[in-house]
């Protein structure tokens, strides 16, 4: 059983109002301000929401370095970096190897800067005379078939597999992860030709790319940041990698303190597609069964992750608000005669997906403590055939039937819809566990 307390009980959490300034306008309140860019940069995933909501609700809760925080949906770790900065223990729990990996390696801040650079100054000499001698590196055909096509040409896919080759060839464990984190930022936003909208897609196709020179720079703003930060490393942060409907099993009985986290919402984003590049090349994901098995640990937020077999829709009995929501679409589906396999899974995915996060709440409460505050950022949708999908009303729902109390629902933001050209809200549904 994983223990959830650490540190001193007199360490006190400093306001950032005091520190950092907050974005309040519509436009800007999903941005990472340049303040925040402090290892939140390394590596983040397109959809993660901003450190500032962070700590708006660390402030909002009067969280100190005598409690725990969790974030069961940690992602590439927003949460659970801005504890660590704020001296706050937490957890997170990620089902996504590459994501959780991620997290990891920002929550690191022990290495040797100083090291770190001339390590990486000899792998990048040794990926720079493999490249000069035009070995051929290719991926694996397995490997090419779950990437998206042409989401990189083969110039800046055969320097980068040139770089991994050096890596695992010079490999020194105090630096590995870091130097691997540093390519798998410098793979999507340097030598990708991915596109990053709604959803994932490709842009402008690139012949070539500075990788090497993109992957030092990344390294040298990480070596900077650790200097920095390397004072505050002693905060703990734990990662858990695993499903979020059955993983907090391993918290200890009353130990969560908070929870300040952004669950998927019930849309067609295929969240595994946003980091596929990355976690293929870096040997996260290697196969078609690997990726399925991956998606299968998901909440089933979308039509590409709903498998035969599958239950949580059981755990929506008690709701018959969610059942008539479904119930909705399907008959919206046969209105307009929609009959792809995709459409076919909408009812489905609607009910897969509140079902599966009355798992995960239900499996939560044995780990909060007494009086414990919770935060979920979600949005409202409407992907499938414009009927409305009211998230946090609905979640806030289920969380008071579980024994949750709800404090209340703020709204974050509004965001214009790509299907009704509406305005959706973002919200934060604010709970607590009275114990």
């Amino acid at each position: 059983m994983i223990q959830s307390h650490f540190g001193e009980k007199g360490l006190q959490f400093v306001s950032p109002e005091a520190v950092y300034p907050v974005l309040r306008t519509n436009g800007d309140a999903n941005k990472l301000s340049y303040e925040d860019r402090s290892v939140h940069d390394w590596y983040r995933f397109v959809l993660s929401f901003p450190p500032h909501l962070v700590r708006t609700y660390l402030t909002r809760f009067g969280i100190t370095g005598a409690d725990c925080v969790l974030d069961p949906f940690c992602g590439t770790g927003t949460t659970i970096v801005e504890c660590k900065k704020l001296g706050v223990p937490s957890f997170g729990i990620e089902a996504h190897p590459m994501t959780a990996f991620a997290s990891r390696v920002k929550t690191d801040w022990s290495i040797n800067a100083a090291g770190l650079g001339r390590h990486s100054r000899k792998i990048a000499e040794i990926a720079e005379n493999k490249i000069a001698n035009g070995s051929g590196f290719q991926l694996s055909a397995d490997a090419e078939k779950i990437l998206l096509r042409d989401s990189i040409s083969p110039i800046p896919l055969g320097k980068a597999l040139a770089l991994l080759a050096a890596l695992n060839e010079a490999c020194d464990p105090k630096y590995r992860d870091h130097e691997f984190l540093a390519l798998a930022n410098t793979l999507v936003f340097t030598a990708s030709n991915l596109n990053f909208g709604p959803e994932v897609g490709i842009g402008k196709i690139k012949k070539d790319a500075a990788v090497l020179q993109s992957w030092l720079e990344n390294i040298r703003i990480m070596r900077h940041d650790i200097l920095n930060l390397g004072d505050r490393a002693g905060a703990p942060s734990i990662i858990l990698q695993g499903d979020s409907r059955e993983t907090v099993d391993e918290l200890a009985c009353g130990s969560i303190d908070a929870v300040i986290t952004s669950p998927p919402y019930p849309n067609e984003k295929d969240y595994t597609r946003t980091t596929r590049l990355e976690s293929v090349l870096l040997g996260f994901i290697d196969s078609r069964k690997e990726l399925q098995d991956l998606k299968r640990k998901l909440v089933r937020s979308n039509t590409r992750n709903i498998y035969k077999g599958d239950t949580d829709d059981a755990h929506i009995d008690k709701f018959p608000q969610i059942s008539t929501l479904a119930d909705r679409i399907e008959a919206r589906r046969i209105e307009l005669n929609k009959t792809s396999g995709f459409e076919r899974l909408y009812a489905t995915v609607t009910r897969q997906y509140f079902g599966g996060m009355v798992r995960h709440l239900a499996n939560l409460r044995q780990a909060l403590a007494p009086g414990a505050r919770l935060a979920y950022v979600v949005g409202d949708q409407a992907s499938f055939f414009r009927i409305m999908i009211r998230t946090g009303e609905l979640l806030s729902q289920i969380a008071v039937s579980l024994g949750y109390e709800l404090i209340g629902i703020d709204l974050f933001r509004t965001r214009l819809s790509t299907a009704t050209r509406s305005q959706l809200r973002e919200e934060v549904v604010l709970l607590r566990w009275p114990g």
